[in-house]
């Protein structure tokens, strides 16, 4: 398949999709399992790739192609970013497959065969990364990191696409450094001019923003940068931030964090469809500063914008990658000078962290000494300063074969910082007064009371079929998503300063 210039949409498909067998594939390990199916880490029988497996779980469908699976692949075939997951192709089984978790053919399978889709193989993905025993990030390596984070979301929200599922097991990592996008099955296209009611019952509960929780069906790309904030404030903090048991209680840890809602800082919250049902009894301040005064200065700025309530009012990624952050010592680090980790999907850490529970029981009832719980590190905050554990036998992957090439970088990783600070900085549509009191303490507050409100627009996540996941989710990066248009394209690179800082996006609105 050809591949597009760069900063333009793939439109080319390759006409052997889905005429290869399953069989061409030797699997090697799963690496991940959830709603939808099994991925795999795979190789290529005949040239020796390594590839990951992802088989479409058919067992709810009585007939036809699951909506989800569509989405995701007429997605993944548009969109050709570096910082975004490649979907390579499609391949099937025979009839009567056996389902790999009980070794036997499903009724529901009968006659049916199995369809997978076949990745780029990425090593890691962040959360099990991150979960890895005595890892502990540097801050240019998080800063890297995020960086790429928000380039491949820019790319996607600029040609009108919502991911809707930004949590750490779906930002996937390889052993050169480099971040991708998955797991578009949420995805969606959205409309510049948002007529379109869209679900609320979409993201990770904890990296939920405030007005999905409150029932809000118009909606863009504001709510996938409130979960990027949750993914920034994890990898600096060392654990997430807002670890709900459910909705109400989600959006009170919210609110004594962030404020509660008002004519100030949100001005169209009173609109929100639940928000007489789940609105604090009393009003609570914002806290993000003081509960994260060990950030540095930059970062707590970043931090401000990404976890504004009001999502007018939330940075964009342009705004982000533009923020002080990413242009203050220490600068992001070039992903090639990472070190190379052994695999680390967040499937295999659960694996081991349950093995390791069982080992302490074991060791309770025999009177044994265990090993200590894992906990998860801040990152390193000294400039300059390597993690002793990089240079340690167990995990740095010196051995290991060469990771899948994800092609070149048009990330300028030396690149001159910006102008000082002045007017016009940032586009008009953003939060310009950048400031919020670093003095302001906090109050707990409460919800009045009221059942949270049903589900409304069908099944979860849109009439997908899918169960809503965990608080945290569970399952592999490997996903997918919908139509959307094609009339934009990506201009270059956002994360060079004062690229046009005041181009208004359609989705600006």
């Amino acid at each position: 398949m050809a591949l597009a210039a760069l900063g333009q949409l793939n439109v080319e498909e390759l006409p052997s999709w889905g005429s290869r067998s399953v069989d061409c594939f030797e699997k090697l390990e799963q690496i991940g399992e959830g709603t939808y199916g099994q991925v795999f880490m795979a190789r290529e029988t005949k040239t020796g790739e390594i590839v990951a497996l992802k088989k479409i779980r058919m067992d709810n469908e009585k007939e036809g192609f699951p909506i989800t699976a569509i989405r995701e692949i007429k997605i993944l075939k548009k969109l050709d970013h570096e910082n975004v997951i490649k979907l390579k192709e499609i391949v099937t089984s025979s009839e009567n497959e056996k389902d790999e978790q009980n070794n036997q053919v499903t009724e529901s399978n009968k006659f049916k065969g199995g369809i997978y889709m076949v990745f780029e193989y990425m090593d890691h993905d962040l959360t099990g990364l991150a979960d890895r025993p005595g890892l502990r990030f540097t801050v240019p390596q998080i800063k890297c990191y995020m960086k790429q984070l928000l380039t491949g979301l820019h790319y996607c929200h600029i040609n009108s696409v919502l991911h809707r599922d930004i949590k750490g097991s779906n930002l996937l990592i390889d052993n050169e450094g480099k971040l991708k996008l998955a797991d578009f099955g949420l995805a969606r296209f959205f409309a510049n001019d948002h007529d379109g009611n869209l679900t609320n019952r979409v993201i990770t509960l904890w990296y939920r923003p405030p007005e999905l929780l409150l029932g809000a069906t118009k909606y863009g790309p504001a709510v996938d940068m409130w979960s990027v904030g949750c993914i920034f404030a994890e990898l600096l903090h060392g654990k997430p931030i807002l670890p709900g048991k459910n909705e109400p209680e989600q959006l009170n840890k919210i609110f004594e964090l962030c404020g509660s809602p008002d004519e100030i800082n949100w001005p169209d919250a009173s609109k929100t469809p639940w928000y007489n049902n789940f609105k604090p009894s009393r009003p609570m301040k914002r806290r993000v500063r003081e509960m994260f005064r060990h950030f540095d200065r930059y970062a707590l700025d970043l931090l401000d914008h990404l976890l504004t309530l009001d999502p007018n009012q939330r940075w964009t990624a342009e705004q982000a990658l533009d923020a002080d952050y990413f242009w203050n010592d220490p600068v992001p680090c070039d992903p090639k000078s990472l070190p190379k980790y052994e695999s680390s999907h967040e499937f295999q850490t659960k694996r081991k962290r349950q093995q390791q529970r069982q080992n302490e029981e074991m060791a309770k009832r025999q009177k044994l000494p265990h090993p200590q719980q894992h906990a998860r590190l801040p990152p390193i905050q000294h400039v300059g300063q390597a993690p002793s554990h990089w240079h340690g036998p167990n995990h740095p992957m010196n051995n290991a074969p060469p990771p899948v090439s994800s092609g070149p970088s048009h990330h300028q990783y030396g690149k001159p910082r910006g102008p000082p600070t002045g007017p016009n900085r940032y586009p008009t549509s953003g939060n310009q007064s950048g400031a919020f009191n670093p003095n302001r303490g906090g109050q707990v507050g409460s919800f009045s009371s009221g059942p949270y409100p049903p589900q409304g627009r069908g099944p979860p996540f849109g009439g997908s079929g899918m169960p809503v996941p965990g608080p945290r989710g569970g399952h592999s990066g490997y996903g997918v998503g919908p139509p959307y248009s094609q009339n934009t394209q990506y201009g270059g690179s956002a994360a060079g300063r004062g690229h046009n800082r005041n181009q208004q996006y359609g989705w600006q609105q």
